[in-house]
């Protein structure tokens, strides 16, 4: 037994070794290719839209004083002075969206530092000019882009929200009418999904009761699925948070409600719920993305090693580092797959034979790579600073039920932060779903788990 573990010992760690070496190489080399395709994009913008668009690939710049600079950073934190027609706003936005160590990012500091040494520290606040030039458009009263962008996708399904005069999200509900139903729900899905996560999942497995007595609503996110995909949004989480209450809470006059949220969709439940103390009934959570932020450390970028942790093993884990450390990569994979997603659908089809599960495709591909990539980062990133305070005013303010789920065998999100949550909120009760990953949490036991959520509803505490 001794000679099996120390074997086994063994070769984990020569795995780990591997894994790691590789990374550092492929990683490096996608250092190099998104660096590369900065300036191509640069071009492809100017020939397509007629004006040489900002990306995040500078280091952020002293407050310029020309009219239009808005002042951004100080020290970590970072904000932005959003103008529109109507009012002023500001913006938390992440540092991750402009500071991402990598290989060419050391080096190119390095000769910064070379060139800049001896010179007087001015200022202590900085303008990142990328969002500056976003800004300029809505100054100047002009839309920045066009809708949409030459590598997004144009059909009518990823466009149909241009059709309508209200840029509300896209609801699904379902149930009885406003004065027949006995509660209401709100179910908000993860990250690069849609509302079809839920409404071809556990809507149709939900008992009669349940369909007579609830009102159910599934969200697309701002950028996401049938929703508003502003090209000059900075998707933060004020302005998810304000879409979800326009679209769902306001109009559909919902005062109080039960949350179903996943992955993404947690930290907006948890900030929704922080924002509507009184008006929750119950918290269901699944695979919430909480890390624990360690002392000294900042908070942003720990989140992103922990969500995207540059290694090619697992794939998931993989595919999450290509979305989260390099925008002109990403931006090539949405250009490549979401703007010809119904090839990419037909494909699919055919070589499964028509078995693939179509609205988990829809799901993935119907996005914006300017949502998706403001999401990640302003959202999932920004906002690991007040996890602990989000998790502290539901333990010690609100009275609602917290139940957690995760799947055993999921590597993007690992059990470990459910845990994390209960032991912020000890009457949280976590369970843990054996041999279920990220998505089979849901799909494949949707019948099993329309039933727990009944069962949720029905025996929750009332509010406030």
């Amino acid at each position: 037994m001794d000679a099996m573990g120390k074997t086994r010992s063994v070769l984990t760690l020569t795995g780990r070794f591997i894994n790691e070496a590789v990374s550092f190489f492929v990683f490096s080399m996608l250092d190099l290719v998104d660096f590369l395709l900065c300036f191509l994009y640069k071009v492809a913008d100017l020939f397509f839209e007629a004006e040489w668009k900002p990306c995040y690939c500078s280091s952020s710049k002293e407050a310029i004083t020309n009219s239009g600079k808005i002042l951004l950073s100080e020290q970590g934190e970072s904000k932005i002075v959003c103008l529109s027609s109507t009012k002023l706003q500001l913006e938390e936005i992440s540092d991750t969206l402009y500071t991402r160590p990598s290989l060419l990012s050391e080096v190119s500091k390095m000769t910064t530092r070379e060139n800049k040494r001896g010179s007087a520290v001015r200022s202590t606040f900085t303008v990142n000019s990328t969002i500056v030039e976003m800004l300029q458009g809505k100054i100047g009263g002009q839309i920045c882009h066009p809708i949409p962008r030459w590598s997004d996708c144009d059909c009518k399904f990823c466009t149909s929200w241009t059709s309508s005069c209200k840029e509300t999200l896209y609801v699904k509900a379902e149930g009885p009418k406003d004065h027949d139903a006995r509660e209401d729900v709100l179910f908000i899905h993860g990250f690069i999904s849609s509302s079809a996560f839920w409404t071809e999942t556990v809507f149709p497995n939900f008992s009669s009761a349940a369909k007579l007595n609830f009102r159910l609503f599934a969200i697309d996110l701002l950028g996401f699925g049938r929703s508003p995909k502003p090209a000059d949004s900075m998707y933060t989480l004020r302005e998810h948070l304000e879409m979800i209450e326009q679209s769902v809470l306001e109009p559909h006059k919902v005062k109080s409600f039960h949350i179903v949220a996943h992955s993404l969709g947690c930290i907006l439940a948890l900030a929704l719920a922080v924002k509507h103390p009184n008006s929750i009934k119950s918290l269901t959570l699944l695979a919430p993305p909480y890390f624990p932020i360690p002392k000294g450390a900042q908070a942003t970028q720990h989140m992103m090693r922990m969500v995207a942790p540059r290694r090619v093993w697992p794939v998931i884990a993989f595919g999450a580092s290509i979305a989260c450390w390099y925008e002109h990569i990403s931006r090539t994979v949405c250009l490549l797959i979401c703007k010809n997603h119904r090839f990419v659908e037909f494909v699919a089809k055919l070589v499964t034979r028509n078995r693939m599960r179509t609205f988990l495709l829809e799901g993935f591909f119907c996005h914006t790579h300017n949502a998706a990539w403001h999401t990640l980062h302003n959202v999932i990133c920004g906002t690991a600073g007040k996890m602990d305070a989000y998790l502290d005013t539901v333990r010690d303010h609100l009275k609602c039920d917290v139940n957690v789920f995760h799947g055993r065998d999921d590597e993007l999100i690992p059990v470990e932060c459910s845990y994390n949550v209960q032991s912020r909120i000890p009457r949280a009760r976590v369970k843990v779903i054996e041999k279920k990953d990220h998505i089979t949490i849901v799909v494949g036991r949707q019948k099993a788990f329309a039933r727990e959520l009944e069962a949720i509803w029905n025996n929750s505490s009332p509010s406030g």
